[in-house]
């Protein structure tokens, strides 16, 4: 009997240090100011695009108004990661067969100027096999293929977002790292297949000690123990390509750095630090997206809203509904819409699949700017 009580004894007290060091090392932050407005898009133009009954992750719209989303991976997807929206129902893109096998947990996605559709999988965060795939939509064939090392996709990475240069050639990720701590850009050379992971760790990718709150939930975790507070998230090209503009999630800065800067291999981290630009202040946001204008389209994740920030970096919030759970990701299509894939991520992350399915349906919506952008951006 002394033993078992000295056993609990022992469990609970391993349990108390467990909790504590994930509180120490994950946990804190604090309200972050509200920076959203009054919107310049009425409720009644937020138009609802689809409905599915599995979490949205990402959106990308091609020039012709194809229509594609992931399913995302905090949803425990049982089915077709990658779909396209076709008369008014999802299907496996490409076929369910190849879906299966290319594909473990997609996520980001993005039509570049030549139609074709790439599709960053994060190998469920660094574990499996982290990979880029590029589909043409003229053919519906897997045209580029390649599985990310472990020197720059390492375990715990999560490689969630990505942006293609006008040429079709570099590919811009965005590690957010959030269970390893330690994000960071990756630049890929899709004609070289050479990867650089550069700014990792930087002030500029590091979130900073806030505390994501939305109406349903504030994003803690495990009691308290956890904070979700993610680094390097959204990134957008500039319609020159000239620059790259990027952003954490729990962060309040956005920053631009040059793209010839990411391509000089000869640059050191410390020498890109000196390249990056603070473009301005901005809400807790995850998507970005920018107009032929240089506007950055910017998702607000506490106020289901989107904001616009002018070159000089003024806000303006375009559009915000209490329709919008998450605003995640944003893809321009064509006739000046803007869609929005509204990943729902207070009622999905670390919850059972039985309760995610109990708060769906979830959507895409749209709605018009008043500035076109690049389809697929």
């Amino acid at each position: 009997m002394r033993t078992l009580l000295k056993l609990i004894v022992f469990v609970i007290l391993v349990g108390v240090l467990a909790l504590g060091g994930l509180r120490l090392y994950f946990g804190g932050g604090a309200p972050y100011p509200a920076l959203v407005g009054s919107p310049i898009v009425a409720e009644g133009g937020l138009e609802t695009v689809l409905s599915h009954p599995e979490p949205i992750g990402n959106v990308a719209v091609s020039a012709a108004g194809r229509v594609f989303f992931t399913v995302h991976p905090e949803g425990q997807p049982t089915g077709p990661t990658l779909l396209e929206w076709r008369n008014g129902r999802a299907e496996p893109y490409p076929a369910a067969d190849l879906n299966e096998a290319l594909l473990e947990t997609p996520l980001g996605l993005v039509v570049d100027r030549f139609e074709r559709l790439w599709v960053i999988d994060s190998g469920t965060h660094g574990l499996g096999r982290p990979r880029i795939v590029a589909i043409d939509l003229t053919t519906d064939r897997v045209v580029h293929e390649h599985v990310f090392s472990r020197e720059v996709a390492p375990r715990g990475s999560f490689l969630q977002d990505l942006q293609v240069d006008p040429a079709g050639r570099m590919i811009y990720i965005a590690d957010t790292s959030f269970w390893r701590k330690s994000p960071a850009l990756l630049v890929y050379d899709s004609a070289t297949r050479r990867t650089r992971r550069v700014l990792e760790a930087h002030a500029s990718t590091l979130p900073q000690d806030w505390t994501i709150r939305t109406p349903i939930r504030e994003m803690k975790f495990l009691g308290g123990a956890v904070t979700m507070k993610p680094g390097l998230d959204g990134i957008a090209v500039d319609p020159t390509g000239q620059w790259l503009v990027f952003g954490a999630m729990a962060h309040d800065t956005m920053y631009r750095i040059p793209t010839s800067a990411l391509a000089d291999e000869a640059l050191s981290d410390s020498d890109l630090a000196q390249r990056l630009e603070a473009l301005g202040k901005k809400p807790l946001s995850d998507g970005l997206s920018a107009d032929l204008s240089g506007n950055v389209y910017i998702t607000d994740v506490e106020h289901g809203a989107v904001l616009r920030m002018a070159p000089g970096g003024g806000l303006t919030t375009i559009v915000r509904s209490p329709r919008i759970r998450w605003a995640d990701g944003l893809s321009f299509g064509p006739d000046g819409w803007l869609y929005l894939a509204d990943s729902a991520l207070p009622q999905v992350v670390l919850r059972p699949r039985g309760h995610i399915r109990e708060h769906g349906p979830y959507h895409v919506y749209r709605f018009r700017p008043g500035t076109t952008g690049v389809p697929g951006h």
